[in-house]
């Protein structure tokens, strides 16, 4: 059923869900900033990332260093982009890479009083701080990650290593907000533990919780692959406010498959993905969001970019449009700090989405994991495309 224009001056479509198969919950209202010290916190693993330029991983000879993780871009986006009060629980091992991680990370704005560090051995035998060779990929040739990341000072981490309800409940502390995901959950057989104490506190004090499944098969492999993830997932989903994905994630991350879509994803049909989402909140009646990013990816420089969301009961839509890509790394986890500020700015989800979208697709014209737009860009990007010069 066709709505109204978006802010992404995308159509944007509603329908309602029918809410005696997709129950619509009833949640209590987003903590007001004025309530806690944090407006979003995020759990994850925070490398090194090492970048290759317009070259190739295996023929470089210089390396551009950034900081990035599924976890902390949506904390560092929230802070950078959108002015929030954010920070991030993670582990270094104390060395001159883990202290680079951390300067990085300082010229991020994002809170480092949850950064634990861990003593260094001296050669990694037991800790040690991930890296991130990424080269981005161009026409025919796609984007490569080829990360380096086992033994972790993150991966490491136990439940007990973090004061949770000092960090969500103490008086003059608190957050509004907690993001995680399946990257950090497949880091070791014990991150899921660190999420859940993490989840169950943030929940019994009122924090909003979401997870991005954000699947990656190099983390998977060699621990269970996708019957491991989808274990882990599904029994952190009882713990989950808002949902986030690709095409790919709900299939290889939760197990549910896009119906009647072939498996390099050459269309997204809205009615397939919607389907889908049906069926993980069938399953999931708790989850009050889903939001998804919706690509198509004629090159490694051009994707076809949208968004859909199930929000309370209805469904509204990004149609995707064609954008040029520089670094398509750390779109979805801008996606993602969009849709959240736009959530905790009180705006209505079609609003979030269409924030989400555009904030995706500008972080994806500049190099490295985290975005480098800023509010009033994303907000003209909302508006429809467009490069003319600003003077």
């Amino acid at each position: 059923m066709a709505g109204d224009r978006s802010a992404g001056g995308a159509r944007k479509e509603h329908s309602a869900v029918d809410c005696d198969t997709i129950p619509a919950p009833m949640t209590a209202p987003i903590k007001p900033a004025s309530a806690c010290r944090f407006d979003e916190v995020s759990l994850g693993e925070v490398m090194l990332r090492l970048d290759p330029g317009d070259g190739r991983i295996h023929t470089a000879r210089s390396f551009q260093a950034w900081e990035g993780g599924g976890e902390y871009n949506v904390a560092r986006g929230l802070r950078r982009c959108f002015g929030l009060r954010t920070a991030i629980v993670t582990a270094l091992a104390d060395n001159s890479i883990g202290r680079l991680i951390e300067d990085l990370m300082l010229q991020g704005g994002v809170d480092l009083s949850q950064l634990r560090w861990v003593p260094y051995d001296g050669v990694g035998r037991t800790v040690r701080n991930g890296l991130n060779f990424t080269e981005r990929g161009f026409g025919p040739r796609g984007a490569v990650g080829c990360s380096d990341r086992g033994h972790t000072a993150v991966a490491q981490l136990r439940p007990e290593d973090v004061d949770w309800e000092r960090l969500f409940g103490d008086t003059g502390a608190g957050a509004r907000w907690l993001h995680t995901g399946g990257v950090f959950c497949a880091l070791s057989a014990g991150t899921p533990a660190v999420a859940r104490a993490a989840m169950e506190s943030a929940r019994r004090h009122g924090t909003r919780v979401s997870y991005d499944l954000n699947y990656r098969d190099s983390l998977w492999r060699s621990i269970g692959g996708q019957a491991r993830a989808q274990e882990v997932n599904r029994s952190l989903m009882p713990l989950v406010d808002v949902l986030f994905g690709n095409e790919e994630d709900f299939s290889a991350a939760l197990g549910f498959p896009l119906p009647g879509v072939d498996p390099q994803y050459r269309a997204l049909p809205s009615g397939a993905v919607r389907a889908m989402i049906g069926a993980v909140v069938e399953a999931y009646p708790h989850l009050t969001t889903v939001a998804a990013t919706l690509r198509t990816a004629h090159s490694a420089s051009s994707n076809g970019w949208g968004a859909i969301c199930y929000h309370e009961g209805t469904f509204h839509e990004i149609a995707q449009r064609d954008v040029e890509i520089f670094d398509r790394v750390g779109g979805g986890d801008s996606f993602a700090s969009g849709f959240i500020y736009g959530l905790l700015a009180g705006k209505d989800p079609a609003w979030a989405l269409a924030c989400g979208a555009a904030h995706g697709a500008l972080a994806m014209s500049t190099p490295g994991d985290t975005t480098m737009a800023t509010l009033p860009e994303v907000l003209r990007a909302m508006q429809g495309p467009s490069a003319r010069i600003d003077r």
